[in-house]
């Protein structure tokens, strides 16, 4: 949402279409950089090359960096080459390797050809890293220091390289073959002696990140040791970039978004959903939804095998979904709880055993006072045989789909998927087959001994 006041974002929009560029360069000037971004998401193509082209130079390319995918393509096909040259060169690189992934191949080479020699070398290398990587998502500009420097003579160089640096809030100490030495506060710089040297204020107290490692890792660490910017190294731990928290809260948000679309069973999307496309939307929920009609079937199966126990007693048609439907919750909550836990790193597959155990207790208690509820509900309009069986399958159906629930997001792990995919429609259904086999199995059983 907006945090300018009304007034002022209604008269930019309002001298955008009296084209009065003139006065709408001051007003720009006063704004951040969000806010542009957004009101250039407000305009025509033509308006928002016009807009574009009226911020500074140090302004657009920060202005660029904030908007939408699509919206950088759009943009970015109404500049001329001398314009897009001058864009790129200003981009950070880690944003400038963002535009890139999303741009096709063809795309991607072409701007890639406007780039100066020691850019383009740079945009190459972070994007010889894997997707979902952490060196994709760093930035190579930060600030080092030697540990034999003096600390006076370390915070001028600091004065003169800091302008170029993503941030200075942390310094990088490193040797003279760039290996990572430590990770410093500035403030420990501005607090000691002038006279005294790096290496006699470094703890080796620092967290370090591979620049093949996974960018949830360096999200759960950003989070663990809640710094601004952790350090990347390479195999031989030369330091080759830092990333920041910035690219990191982007990063969490995207993958926070992806959970939610697989724990709904829709493949996750690339864009947001107003700006996807119908066949898109189609293409990413169709699958799954036709492959669990498959997983139905099941269900179906499992009733008309029990055709003979419904047909005498007919009663336990009225209690099915209540049953099922119960199952079905139970282990939805279960999976979204691990699910969760898991992405956010605070259990890993080898907890399994005692989150069983764990769940097993839990689901039991749930399963008893839903057993004792739906059995008060049952005596009123059935037989007390048939509210029996009902009250027992409620307890062995909520603990079972508990357990599916529980155990399906560590199996999905175990074999190398996400445990997202462990969705809410995927475990009700298997907790809906589950449930039709344990009731009428029971009623076939109970109600042929009463």
């Amino acid at each position: 949402m907006s945090t300018l006041p009304l007034i002022d974002r209604q008269e930019a929009i309002d001298l955008v279409a009296e084209q009065r560029w003139a006065d709408l360069r001051p007003l720009l000037a006063r704004w951040p950089e969000p806010e542009i971004a957004d009101l250039l998401a407000e305009l025509t193509p033509a308006e928002q090359v016009v807009v574009f082209r009226l911020l500074p130079r140090f302004l657009s390319s920060d202005v660029f960096a904030h908007l939408e995918g699509d919206e950088q393509n759009d943009l970015l096909s109404q500049l001329n080459s001398e314009e897009t040259r001058q864009l790129l060169a200003n981009l950070s690189p880690d944003d400038r390797t963002q535009l890139f992934e999303e741009l096709p191949g063809q795309a991607t080479q072409k701007l890639l050809n406007l780039l100066s020699p020691e850019d383009l070398r740079e945009a190459r290398q972070l994007l010889g890293y894997p997707e979902e990587s952490v060196g994709r998502l760093m930035t190579p500009d930060y600030v080092a220091v030697r540990p034999e420097w003096m600390i006076g003579y370390a915070l001028e160089h600091i004065r003169a390289r800091g302008r170029d640096s993503e941030t200075v809030n942390i310094i990088y100490v490193t040797d003279a073959q760039w290996r990572f030495v430590d990770a410093v506060e500035l403030r420990r710089f501005i607090l000691h002696p002038p006279h005294e040297t790096v290496s006699q204020i470094v703890d080796d107290n620092y967290v370090v990140l591979s620049a093949f490692d996974d960018r949830e890792k360096a999200v759960q660490a950003l989070r663990r040791y809640d710094l601004p910017a952790l350090p990347v190294i390479d195999s031989q731990g030369v330091m080759i970039g830092i990333v920041t928290f910035d690219d990191l809260l982007d990063v969490a948000d995207e993958e926070a978004t992806e959970d939610f679309h697989k724990g709904a069973a829709v493949a996750p999307l690339k864009t947001s959903y107003p700006d996807a496309k119908i066949y898109e939307l189609v293409k990413k929920r169709a699958p799954w939804l036709v492959t669990l009609i498959f997983v139905n079937i099941f269900s179906g199966a499992a009733i008309a095998a029990f055709e003979d126990t419904i047909a005498a007693v007919v009663a336990l048609v009225f209690f099915l979904p209540l049953l099922i439907g119960s199952s079905g919750n139970a282990g939805a909550q279960a999976a979204t709880l691990m699910v969760r836990a898991l992405a956010m790193g605070e259990v890993q597959l080898r907890d399994w055993g005692r989150l069983f155990s764990k769940e097993l207790f839990v689901s039991g208690l749930l399963g008893l006072s839903m057993a004792i509820v739906v059995c008060a509900l049952a005596l009123v309009r059935v037989s007390p045989e048939v509210a029996m069986v009902v009250a027992l399958t409620m307890f062995v159906v909520v603990i079972v789909g508990s357990l599916i629930g529980t155990l399906m997001p560590f199996v999905l792990s175990r074999f190398g998927f996400d445990p997202a995919t462990a969705s809410g429609p995927l475990i009700t259904s298997l907790a809906d087959i589950a449930g039709v086999l344990i009731y009428f199995s029971l009623a076939t059983w109970l109600l042929g001994l009463l």
